[in-house]
């Protein structure tokens, strides 16, 4: 089943004025969840969005907080975000940081207390299509076990890097797993093995089956050791530069709420930039692909087409989520 954009926009929408939203923020929100899907990423997209209402009904997200400014130290900001939106207070700080960044040459903006960002893609997109490189990151409620260890202790923390380019920017977003939870809930709900080995069943074996990996809450991270500390170390800049909470923190209170973010954005040399971008995803290009009739593709480079598809042909859905959604 598919549905067009401009419908789902429109009914994302209605579900947010219906909840008291100004129109400004139920469509600033409602485009930035359709146009997720839109890109492909259904799971920060159509299947998150019951789960955003949730957390407005619980009073978990104060629909009218505005960020507050903190502290300036000249290209640094610090911000409150009071329980907002996560994704109006993440657009707000990534477009803070083109501005600092179009006076300093870098511009980096902090936020505490805000909440789930949905796709962090959605603001290295922001900055690249400003003509800015962007680099944003954010922690999590605890939901992955430190290499060695088996209780969660550790943010899934996702790292976004932005770089501009003509015919469209490189933007890597990537969570510290092997797989998202979203992924996982996606391959889930599809009755799907994982491709690769994702994280460990309850007896400590390495598995594909996404369910056996969410009942455990042990997801491998990337780079076993590596993804492991480099969560770590994504937690502990995001909290020291935001004064915010850690994932400590964020996990005693029970919901992945008042959560911390990190925005930078750097204004290149845009001539000698972009030519030195040529060259490297050029370059990268001339590997030979494993299967014939493939190419090697840059993060980012797909998610144009899957745009222009699913604008053409309308978004693919899960019947029942969006049955679930029309209900709300």
């Amino acid at each position: 089943m598919r549905v067009p954009y401009e419908q789902m926009q429109a009914e994302f929408k209605r579900i947010l004025l219906k909840r008291g939203f100004t129109d400004q923020k139920a469509d600033d929100c409602a485009t930035i969840f359709a146009s997720n899907s839109l890109d492909g990423v259904y799971t920060h997209g159509l299947n998150r969005f019951p789960v955003f209402v949730k957390y407005i009904e619980e009073n978990l997200i104060d629909k009218n907080a505005e960020p507050e400014l903190g502290n300036a130290m000249g290209a640094l900001e610090r911000w409150e975000g009071h329980l907002g939106p996560g994704m109006l207070n993440a657009r707000f700080c990534m477009n803070r940081a083109t501005e600092l960044a179009a006076e300093y040459g870098i511009g980096c903006v902090a936020i505490r207390n805000t909440n789930h960002w949905m796709r962090g893609g959605t603001y290295g997109w922001q900055a690249a299509e400003a003509g800015f490189i962007g680099i944003c990151f954010t922690n999590t409620i605890a939901n992955l076990p430190p290499w060695g260890g088996i209780d969660p202790r550790l943010g899934n923390n996702p790292l976004i890097i932005a770089v501009p380019k003509a015919n469209g920017p490189v933007v890597l977003d990537m969570a510290v797993s092997q797989y998202s939870y979203g992924k996982l809930q996606l391959y889930q709900l599809n009755k799907q093995m994982l491709p690769l080995h994702g994280g460990y069943d309850k007896l400590g074996n390495l598995t594909m089956d996404p369910a056996a990996i969410i009942e455990s809450q042990r997801s491998l991270p990337i780079g076993f050791w590596k993804g492991s500390g480099l969560s770590l170390a994504l937690d502990l800049l995001v909290t020291i530069l935001s004064q915010g909470r850690s994932t400590a923190k964020i996990t005693e209170s029970g919901a992945e709420t008042g959560i911390s973010q990190v925005f930078i954005a750097i204004k290149p040399e845009e001539e000698l930039t972009a030519q030195l971008i040529e060259q490297i995803i050029a370059y990268t290009k001339t590997s030979r692909p494993v299967e014939e009739g493939t190419e090697v593709t840059y993060p980012g480079e797909n998610t144009l087409k899957t745009r222009l598809r699913n604008k053409a042909e309308g978004i693919p859905v899960e019947e029942g989520i969006w049955q679930k959604v029309l209900e709300l």
